[in-house]
């Protein structure tokens, strides 16, 4: 079997921000529950507090819902696990998102999503709860019809969180798919759009927004030179890469 030869041509990084339009969901840890307090928590750093978007759960979404939009939805038994995915290394969300599985399949992902950071804290301080919103709910009884109340924790309308993409661009034997990737990339998060983040979306909670900033490349010999400046091309990828559904919002800054 010969070598395979592959080489980074160029990470494209795309900043903005994630504008929540309803309540935002994404659990965390009920470590610290009282007596009356949310059944459902949010996940929030240690260290300040502060409720978050775990990369994870970004990424996810954003490659189940471009996998259902694909139709490359295969779902396998693995003992007692479902596991639901395709890792045929041909598709475009295989190539986009990587694969775990070995063999043949095993494929690193392309996409970096980092986690979102709270950007507007001082916008949340008269919150019901520290920089969230309680949301009372009920589960009704298809029996007797009674209702039994939940609160679930959400961040409020409004809050905004950091967006920081990362895409690696790589030649594979003389090929890159880069055109596809990018236009794939702003799919998911349109769709992302269209659906929702976290959980209770069919409830109303997690509809989100997002408002791309800046979007650099950085070639091979960024790194290689040591160069330092770089342009913001996110008036080049409005016009030939992001769906008019995505909201941008240039930033006036040529370095990063």
């Amino acid at each position: 079997m010969s070598d395979k030869k592959y080489q980074l041509l160029k990470k494209i990084i795309i900043k903005g921000r994630v504008k929540v339009i309803t309540g935002l969901h994404i659990g965390g840890s009920n470590n610290s529950l009282s007596i009356g307090g949310m059944d459902n928590a949010v996940i929030r750093n240690p260290i300040d507090n502060k409720p978050y978007i775990p990369g994870s759960s970004l990424k996810g979404k954003m490659r189940s819902l471009l996998e259902l939009a694909y139709s490359n939805i295969i779902e396998r038994s693995m003992g007692n696990v479902k596991y639901i995915g395709n890792d045929d290394p041909s598709l475009i969300t295989t190539k986009l998102f990587g694969s775990a599985k070995g063999g043949e399949s095993q494929r690193p992902s392309r996409i970096i999503v980092r986690d979102g950071m709270l950007l507007n804290s001082e916008d949340l301080s008269n919150t019901e709860l520290l920089y969230t919103e309680g949301k009372t709910e009920a589960v009704i009884d298809r029996i007797t019809a009674a209702a039994i109340p939940r609160q679930l924790e959400r961040v409020p309308a409004g809050a905004e969180f950091s967006l920081n993409l990362v895409l690696n661009i790589i030649e594979d034997e003389g090929q890159s798919d880069e055109k596809e990737l990018i236009q794939n990339l702003f799919k998911a998060l349109q769709m992302v759009q269209d659906d929702y983040l976290g959980g209770s979306g069919s409830r109303g909670s997690g509809q989100v927004a997002f408002i791309i900033e800046e979007v650099y490349e950085k070639d091979a010999e960024f790194y290689t030179n040591n160069s330092k400046t770089v342009e913001n091309k996110v008036t080049e990828y409005t016009e030939n890469y992001i769906p008019e559904s995505i909201e941008v919002k240039p930033k006036q800054t040529d370095n990063v």
